[in-house]
């Protein structure tokens, strides 16, 4: 195992980065250390209330704080385009682009505005338009993409035969199968990148295991307690056992924002037994990830069922 990597943020100083689910849990602390560093934050949120304190309470850490937040449902192509126009039409180039926003485990099926499984659509799917629709301002920031995926994605594989697991729906399964998804997106992208000058770079983050509203209850797609887990997991969290904090697991992720541009470096995440807490590290890729192949299926059904247009970069890099 390589070094541990201390995120070395000052390179964000004056920079913009975009980044999803930053309004609570993990999140919030990957968008608390970012408006420390400097950076020129642009929250997208799907709770513009929400999103309104969020700002409020980053700016009270840091008076002078550039950050704001906007509206993004990635359960919905229609928010993200619409998103991706207004930051495209703004004209500023993005610097990092940080997809951290995520669900996990709704008790029954569920499914977006458009029509695709709840887990597949916003973890994965979501993620693919914002990444399209951004390509010109990424592009011209010469950008980090950071996708965050998890330590389930360490088993596990694309359900072809039932996609949107309408046959028999498996939360867990269908779970792991968009941050594996989401994964071999972020690997295809860093290689059509290289080949086609887009002008990005493409890494994968997981933060380990800490407890956040992931685990906790979530009315709004159907789970009206919280996992039972998630007790377990705050206990050995607050003893500092074995499993990491909010704090802690959002480092991989700033790690891979930060990191020099290496081709050998694909994930990041924390270095402690089991990869489930401590300091962010380098780590080898999962073994469904390792899979070329299956990262092109997934590119190319993925950019299909989204229609999903990567374009090179008409704008002047910065």
């Amino acid at each position: 195992m390589r070094h541990t990597i201390d995120p070395d943020l000052s390179r964000l100083a004056g920079r913009r980065v975009v980044l999803t689910g930053g309004s609570d849990g993990i999140g919030r602390r990957i968008a608390e250390r970012l408006v420390a560093a400097g950076a020129d934050v642009v929250l997208p949120v799907r709770d513009e209330a929400k999103g309104a304190g969020v700002v409020t309470a980053l700016r009270g850490l840091r008076p002078d704080a550039r950050v704001g937040a906007e509206r993004l449902d990635l359960a919905s192509l229609a928010s993200v385009t619409a998103f991706a126009a207004r930051m495209v039409a703004d004209g500023r180039p993005v610097h990092a682009l940080i997809d951290n926003a995520g669900l996990m485990t709704p008790p029954q099926r569920r499914v977006t505005a458009d029509g695709f499984e709840l887990q597949l659509g916003v973890n994965h799917l979501g993620h693919v338009a914002l990444i399209a629709g951004l390509m010109p301002v990424l592009s011209a920031g010469r950008a980090r993409i950071v996708s965050q995926i998890s330590v389930a994605a360490a088993s596990g594989g694309v359900h072809w035969d039932d996609l949107q697991w309408a046959e028999r729906y498996d939360a867990t399964a269908a779970y792991r199968q968009s941050k594996i998804a989401q994964g071999l997106f972020g690997l295809e992208l860093a290689r059509r990148s290289a080949a086609e000058g887009w002008g990005v770079t493409s890494v994968l983050a997981h933060p380990g295991v800490a407890p956040t509203n992931l685990l906790a209850a979530q009315p709004g797609y159907g789970r009206d307690e919280a996992l039972g887990a998630r007790r377990v997991i705050g206990a050995l969290s607050s003893l500092g056992l074995l499993l990491g904090t909010a704090e802690s697991a959002a480092l991989p992720a700033l790690a891979a924002a930060t990191a020099p541009d290496t081709s050998d470096v694909q994930l990041y995440g924390p270095r402690g037994l089991g990869r489930l807490g401590g300091a962010p590290a380098p780590q080898r890729l999962y073994r469904p990830l390792r899979d070329v192949a299956e990262a092109r299926r997934v590119w190319e059904w993925s950019i299909e069922v989204v229609a999903a247009r990567f374009p090179r970069a008409t704008m002047p890099r910065v």
